[in-house]
């Protein structure tokens, strides 16, 4: 990626340069997302949640509004930091977010089946270390691109650098172990690879080589094959492993094309799993039908897209990597999500942004946003609005 001379700066480091007001449309689009999200959450938990909760019909609701109301203050509150902030404490996120990522090992607790993703805390609320190092890889990479930014093109600094970080966090994502996330941090690691400078050669080279390690861990983790297999075929198990996926169908063949009216769903009775969590965008094409579905994806591309829009407006190299990695990563979250609810492809666990529950997850998420629109504060205006912001001579 090439920068204009004029560009070169490192503003992120330069505290002294006045900021303006964030991003409107941005955080419109985000604060409309995620209320449409908690409404979501409502409308496909009530069902579990009165049956497993001993009658708290709103028990899954309660704590997501917490979720998202504290959520958006944290937003708000990461907006207010010049990234220059960011920047200087990266490599600790990093360092610590590795460290979570081992205790998870030890003291983690899951689902069962020898899955470990969660640290429970004192009180019971869970953290999901792996949420924390898809931001870390983000802010760290950023940094790295910048400081190598003349030798990107060799194997020296443009991959081994970036490989060592990619392996240590995937060694410790695969142990739990959580593909969906490996898979993410590595796409996104890429990504910001590529932008920074790396040479196509080396990508090629990659895949070939994660093809291969993909290859040994289906054979070191059975259930991998077996998702692949019920991926391809999902109704020859209905009573198995193809159960989650073929309700997920049903519900969405089943909303047609207005769908069936906001809480009217039949699967989240108890039928599809996951309703309120990885598989809530099926509920979405039930109630709301294939209009609301799409509507619903064409919000996520108008904020997708205005990301990328502050990213290309960013004054700094920093700046822009940030914002491009923040934006990539949202955008594969949801393409990745509605591909396992449609199965499109194998079924794994993937959280859809803003709608999916859970505390973590949503609340990193909205810090992401923040970080967004923090450097959103710091991109220059244009000359007439410089012009409207002289002092006018009498």
């Amino acid at each position: 990626m090439e920068y204009p001379e004029s560009r070169l700066r490192d503003y992120s480091t330069d505290a002294s340069i006045g900021r303006g007001a964030l991003d409107v449309p941005f955080a419109a689009l985000t604060i409309l997302l995620l209320t449409i999200g908690v409404i979501m959450v409502l409308s496909a938990s009530y069902v579990r949640a009165y049956y497993t909760e001993n009658g708290n019909a709103t028990y899954y609701f309660t704590r997501q509004l917490i979720f998202a109301v504290s959520g958006v203050i944290i937003m708000f509150f990461a907006s207010k930091f010049p990234i220059s902030l960011y920047r200087r404490f990266c490599y600790p996120l990093l360092l610590g977010t590795i460290v979570l990522l081992m205790l998870v090992l030890i003291i983690g607790v899951g689902t069962g089946s020898g899955v470990r993703r969660w640290i429970q805390l004192p009180g019971g609320q869970t953290i999901q270390p792996s949420e924390f190092a898809k931001l870390a890889v983000i802010l760290v990479f950023a940094d790295m691109i910048c400081r190598f930014r003349n030798n990107m093109g060799t194997f020296k600094y443009g991959i081994v650098p970036f490989a060592v970080i990619l392996g240590v966090l995937g060694v410790l994502l695969v142990l739990e172990p959580h593909m969906s996330a490996t898979i993410i941090i590595f796409g996104i690691g890429a990504v910001m690879m590529f932008v920074g400078g790396t040479r196509l050669f080396w990508f090629v080279a990659g895949i070939g080589v994660l093809g291969g390690a993909f290859l040994i861990i289906t054979k070191v983790f059975p259930y991998m094959s077996t998702r692949i297999q019920t991926w391809q075929d999902p109704f020859s198990n209905l009573q198995g492993d193809g159960y989650q996926i073929v309700q997920s169908l049903y519900a969405i063949g089943s909303g047609g094309m207005f769908g069936l009216g906001l809480g009217q769903s039949r699967q989240k009775n108890l039928y599809l799993p996951e309703e309120h969590n990885d598989f809530i965008f099926a509920v979405v094409c039930e109630e709301l039908g294939f209009v609301g579905a799409v509507i619903i994806l064409i919000l996520f591309a108008l904020l997708i897209t205005r990301g990328y829009w502050i990213a290309m407006h960013c004054r700094d190299r920093y700046s822009f990597l940030v914002a491009t990695g923040i934006s990539t990563l949202l955008a594969m979250q949801v393409i990745l999500n509605v591909a396992v609810v449609t199965n499109t492809i194998p079924c794994t666990g993937i959280s859809l942004p803003f709608f999916s529950y859970g505390g973590t997850a949503l609340w990193i998420e909205l810090a992401e946003m923040g970080i967004l629109l923090s450097i959103s504060r710091d991109i220059p205006t244009t000359p007439a609005e410089r012009k409207k912001k002289k002092p006018s001579k009498v």
